[in-house]
């Protein structure tokens, strides 16, 4: 039987299967996809074949094993932690990811931001930056938003501001129609409260930020996929799906070389073409034309030391 994967529980699956039933599934303990270790060997957005076996703990009743996993399109992947050689998969087969990050309440770091991006370039998956909360920010945050705003779409990444609490659905369905998007981003910064806007009904629990540190906290706790078949006076949406998964803190990235780095930053990557030397890591060479750019302002100095910390990541003597 085929299915696809809907949500991850830690220690099951919960498949959709081809005829619309959803079922229960395990993995057996040695169960690894060839080439990839990571710490879920299978992942949300999956396609992958079932067999019914009869359980082990009842014999009356049947068990679902995932016995294979059809070969992926595409995939986000990350290191779980900055300290372990590990990786996690967030999502597989998507069409596009869409960041939710807030200037403020809390605030989303734009080395958070680049990593992200950079993965995204990576894997060749579309990105949109969601900026949410807009609603709360002062008259100087609102200056900040638009500046960044102008840096990334200036890079060419699609950019949209929101308020998740007052969102009419017409706003962002008709980007997320027709398509399978991963939402994702730092804990807090309403991703539920999102989910819970398009859909018209809370389907998932929405969290409140910390007062002392001014944190989002985990409400989603495993990935899962909601069909979004939206059908309502004021909008309809052409099916797609949306990908919530738990709020992440950091973004280590993996399998990146030191030369490929800087081709998963845009501009970095084009204005390396007049580098002095072919091989330029633009850290310390002479006639480096990225140094030049970010001293004359043409390259952010944050996306900058977004590069230099993902050249960073590169060292595998960091996760010894």
């Amino acid at each position: 039987m085929r299915g696809l994967v809907i949500k991850s529980t830690g220690s099951s699956y919960i498949v959709r299967l081809d005829d619309g039933t959803s079922v229960e599934c395990h993995i057996k303990g040695n169960f690894r996809i060839r080439g990839i270790r990571t710490t879920n060997p299978v992942a949300v957005g999956d396609y992958v074949e079932v067999e019914s076996q009869k359980s082990k703990v009842e014999s009356s009743e049947a068990g679902f094993w995932i016995t294979e996993v059809e070969p992926r399109r595409n995939y986000i992947i990350r290191r779980s932690t900055n300290l372990s050689k590990e990786s996690h998969i967030l999502a597989a087969n998507i069409d596009q990811v869409a960041l939710i990050v807030t200037v403020n309440h809390p605030v989303t770091s734009t080395t958070f931001i680049d990593r992200f991006l950079a993965t995204c370039e990576a894997y060749r998956v579309r990105a949109l930056l969601i900026f949410n909360k807009i609603d709360l920010l002062s008259d100087t945050e609102q200056e900040q938003l638009a500046e960044l705003r102008s840096l990334y779409e200036s890079i060419g990444y699609e950019t949209f501001e929101m308020s998740a609490v007052s969102l009419q659905p017409s706003e962002i369905l008709p980007l997320l129609a027709g398509k399978t998007t991963l939402l994702s981003g730092n804990s807090g910064v309403g991703k539920s409260t999102l989910l819970n806007a398009l859909f018209g009904k809370e389907i998932t629990r929405t969290g409140k930020i910390s007062d002392a540190h001014d944190k989002g906290m985990h409400t989603t706790t495993f990935s899962e996929m909601y069909e979004l078949d939206v059908r309502r006076d004021d909008v309809r949406c052409t099916k797609g799906w949306i990908i919530d998964t738990p709020g992440i803190k950091g973004f280590g990235s993996v399998d990146m070389s030191k030369e490929e780095v800087s081709h998963y930053f845009r501009e970095i990557f084009r204005i390396s073409r007049d580098c002095r030397f072919g091989n330029c890591t633009h850290t310390n060479e002479p006639g480096c034309a990225v140094i030049e750019a970010v001293e004359h302002g043409e390259i952010a100095m944050s996306r900058y030391e977004s590069y230099l910390s993902l050249l960073g990541d590169c060292d595998e003597a960091k996760y010894r």
